[in-house]
């Protein structure tokens, strides 16, 4: 299963081990689902765990974006037209849309257009595992 995974439910994950972000991570870590991204939202994961406020451990975050690079999959998405709130979360959504992924999982579901794919981390989890 393929899916497009935004940012806030990473951090979610870091601040809690035992929320169900971290079920999902530890879902991705454990191979049961193949994350799509692009530079872009590479570019945003780093940005945001390494924030000082967060006190995230930098040996972690690196980890976890090599894991990304390796056993996950790039895609070049094109751009969409669809109209965003907040811009930078279209980056997702463009991925999500251009990789054909299943799902793209996010703590912000207003911010993206109502598609039945689109799903925070408690319906991923009570719907698709």
């Amino acid at each position: 299963m393929k899916v497009v995974i935004d940012t806030n439910v990473l951090v979610s994950a870091f601040i809690s081990a035992y929320g169900k972000p971290a079920q999902i991570i530890s879902t991705l870590l454990n191979g049961k689902i193949k994350i799509l991204y692009d530079n872009r939202i590479i570019f945003e994961y780093l940005k945001v765990l390494s924030r000082g406020i967060f006190k995230f451990d930098d040996e972690i975050i690196n980890e976890l974006i090599i894991y990304i690079h390796h056993e996950g999959e790039y895609v070049n998405a094109d751009y969409s037209n669809a109209k965003f709130k907040d811009e930078t979360d279209k980056k997702f959504y463009e991925v999500f849309k251009t990789g054909i992924a299943d799902f793209l999982i996010t703590g912000n579901k207003i911010y993206f257009p109502k598609e039945n794919k689109i799903v925070s981390p408690n319906e991923f989890l009570e719907t698709c595992l």
